[in-house]
């Protein structure tokens, strides 16, 4: 079924719709959530929550503001950062197991499987260095832009810029 009609029946609440769209993006929205929270359960669970919101806020998506995929990546983006900065997520955390640490951090790869199923990580890829570094700590890690400028030890105004000049030339890419 072609993207466009599939999209307009998902905004008409057509339950086979919202079924195919699932499908389709479940997997690489997974990935961008459980790369921020860090956790296959509780991405799980934030990756259904935002399902579900875009369907309850299905009207609020226009095709002139971007793709479909993209509106949903900022829907499930936001919840995840949401949810890692919840106190229940927090409070949660504080009762881990070293050994969840010690995978996290020999498994960190921000582009892993999960993330790259529809192909992004060879289009990143592709960036250059600043910008790599730029969607990583943003997109992937679900860093604010303040945390992001810290992190990488620059001023926020430059990681706005780079930010949005990275990220125009991420669409140039994907437009191809």
């Amino acid at each position: 079924m072609e993207i466009e009609l599939l999209i307009k029946k998902f905004k008409n609440k057509d339950a086979k719709a919202f079924e195919s769209l699932y499908a389709m993006y479940n997997d690489s929205i997974f990935g961008v959530i459980n790369n921020i929270v860090k956790n296959d359960d509780v991405a799980m669970e934030v990756t259904q929550d935002v399902f579900i919101k875009a369907w309850n806020k299905s009207e609020s998506y226009t095709s002139k503001k971007g793709r479909f995929f993209t509106w949903l990546l900022n829907i499930a983006r936001n919840a995840a950062i949401d949810k890692v900065r919840s106190k229940s997520f927090k409070n949660a955390q504080q009762n881990l197991d070293v050994d969840f640490f010690v995978h996290s951090i020999e498994t960190n790869d921000s582009l892993d499987q999960k993330t790259n199923a529809i192909g992004i990580k060879k289009y990143v890829g592709k960036l250059a260095e600043k910008c790599k570094r730029i969607v990583q700590y943003i997109y992937f890690k679900g860093y604010t832009q303040k945390e992001t400028a810290e992190a990488l030890e620059i001023p926020l105004g430059t990681v706005k810029t780079r930010n949005r000049n990275c990220i125009k030339e991420l669409r140039k890419a994907l437009e191809v």
